[in-house]
């Protein structure tokens, strides 16, 4: 069909006819705009709207993150003495044997056996593990103990297990396994 047939055909109707033709042509060709022009559009906006909205909403968090930087500095440097850098993993065994030892020695216990055991590692931290084995009086025992909980470092007793060395006497001996987490920078 040509636009002079569509002429001709529109010219022979009546005139009510041709009102009725003229509305639905109009009718038609705003649905036919609706769905192709203006729905696009208004779901494009849509769309960018909300992907602004959520731009603006990271750079409110971002922005609360500057505003406390200065914060967070601070609580870095006050918990900067338990992070500790990288180091081989028989470096840190021997740092931490000597600690345990330097920690015998203030508390003046007697060390009869010191021994690593195992390691646990996860994604943020490494744990190592010392079997010990020691004499002492009950108040270099609770001494050592003492030490051990203030020590500046990530130091943990596990387990332990107190007994008389012999029957009547006054010095204990000490089974007792203590760990240190290494929280990688």
């Amino acid at each position: 069909m040509n636009l002079k047939s569509i002429l001709s055909f529109v010219a022979k109707l009546s005139k009510r006819e041709r009102m009725i033709f003229y509305v639905t042509v109009a009718v038609v060709g705003l649905g036919a705009m609706d769905k192709f022009i203006l729905s696009p559009i208004l779901h494009k906006i849509t769309h960018l709207t909300e992907v602004i909205a959520q731009q603006e909403e990271e750079i409110k968090q971002s922005l609360i993150i500057i505003s406390e930087e200065n914060r967070i500095e601070e609580e870095t440097k006050a918990y900067q003495s338990f992070l500790s850098p990288a180091l081989t993993e028989e470096k840190a065994i021997t740092e931490f044997l000597k600690e345990v030892e330097n920690i015998a020695k203030q508390s003046s216990v007697y060390l009869i056996d010191m021994k690593p055991t195992v390691k646990n590692e996860d994604a943020a931290s490494t744990k190592y593990f010392v079997k010990l084995n020691f004499e002492a009086q009950m108040e270099q025992v609770m001494n050592f103990f003492y030490h051990v909980s203030i020590f500046n470092q990530l130091i943990k007793v596990e387990d332990f297990q107190l007994r008389p060395k012999t029957e009547g006497s006054s010095i204990i001996s000490c089974d007792m396994s203590i760990s240190k987490a290494i929280v990688q920078e």
